[in-house]
């Protein structure tokens, strides 16, 4: 029988606090969620590896619970505090949103697969709420927001997202080709919008932000 209450405290320890994680608040949120209740059935042993892991939803489509420790950093580089608005894009069954929410935050969590839809509101309940709908084109109807984070890889700037953050907003993802990816930081200014790298990471690719194929002669 595995104890997940030590496993927690193990991660946070061993994973998160060496990978430079040193938001308190951020530590005690991952060490409160229960992260194995948001794996799929049956892979709760698997829930504090330091892996990526994968949720198959309903068509072949596919979304990812990234690594606790780079999703602490993604988390802690979005500044997440009581009262502000987020969003989680390709929220799958919704442990990100969570871990905002836990933080104090005013969560939507978004996706666009109706069978993860309907399993992130049966593991979260209340405390989120689920939008059904295109990632790609995120929550227009709750914007704007304050922090959004998104749970793949992109590989073009996500520009419909940005424009749904409020001055001063921050998104964080991983961008790029997969070998080269990196977490990057955006941060609006008004109209533009700067863009920092973080660190190397990659994450599976989400169809909706994929770079177009160019011709081939």
């Amino acid at each position: 029988m595995i104890d997940y209450a030590q496993a927690r405290r193990m991660m946070v320890d061993c994973q998160l606090r060496t990978f430079d994680v040193n938001d308190n608040t951020v530590l005690d949120a991952f060490d409160t969620v229960a992260r194995e209740t948001f794996v799929p059935k049956g892979r709760e042993p698997f829930a504090y590896i330091d892996q990526t892991l994968h949720i198959d939803g309903a068509g072949g489509e596919t979304r990812c619970m990234p690594a606790p420790m780079v999703l602490a950093r993604m988390i802690q580089a979005l500044r997440v505090r009581p009262g502000v608005t987020a969003l989680d894009v390709a929220s799958g069954y919704g442990y990100a949103a969570a871990v905002m929410a836990q933080l104090g935050a005013q969560v939507t969590a978004l996706e666009s697969v109706p069978d993860l839809a309907a399993e992130a509101r049966g593991r979260l309940g209340s405390t989120v709420q689920v939008v059904e709908g295109p990632i790609g084109a995120g929550a227009p109807k709750q914007a704007p927001f304050d922090v959004i984070l998104i749970n793949g890889r992109v590989e073009v700037r996500p520009q419909a997202l940005l424009e749904q953050l409020k001055d001063s907003g921050r998104l964080v993802c991983v961008m790029g080709p997969h070998r080269n990816a990196k977490v990057t930081l955006f941060v609006r200014a008004g109209d533009a919008f700067g863009a920092r790298p973080l660190f190397d990471a990659s994450l599976p690719g989400l169809d909706a932000f994929a770079e177009e194929a160019g011709f081939a002669f």
